[in-house]
């Protein structure tokens, strides 16, 4: 972890954490062949985060490397469920664990859109965690 992470205390800010899950789904959905902004310009679609619900066990530290998981729960035809949890690299104890859910969305008015058939095949296909 980096010091702009945590608080003056060298904990990680809880909300932090939202943003690593972030960060590796973007990265899964990347090595899954997906890309985000394709999407957009090609599809005129982008996903968005739908809803969130986070369970804080232990605290992340300062100079923690972290490993973050991804593994695809549901799948709808407009949306998608992640479970992630974060854990100190190569250690067994979960430090945070998060169910998102992000929906597809037209990209001009926001209304929920059917994902594509050639983006639901790359998920299916990818890796259950990364």
């Amino acid at each position: 972890m980096y010091y702009e992470d945590t608080d003056a205390g060298g904990i990680v800010f809880y909300a932090n954490y939202l943003k690593f899950f972030e960060r590796a789904r973007t990265e899964w959905l990347r090595a899954a062949g997906i890309s985000q902004e394709q999407l957009m310009r090609e599809e005129s679609r982008m996903f968005v985060v739908r809803s969130t619900a986070v369970d804080y066990r232990q605290p992340a530290r300062l100079d923690d490397l972290l490993q973050i998981s991804v593994v695809v729960e549901k799948m709808g035809r407009a949306s998608v469920g992640f479970y992630q949890e974060a854990r100190r690299q190569g250690q067994a104890d979960v430090l945070c664990s998060g169910r998102i859910r992000v929906a597809c969305v037209e990209l001009d008015t926001l209304r929920p859109a059917a994902i594509p058939e050639g983006v639901l095949q790359k998920i299916a296909a990818a890796p259950l965690a990364a």
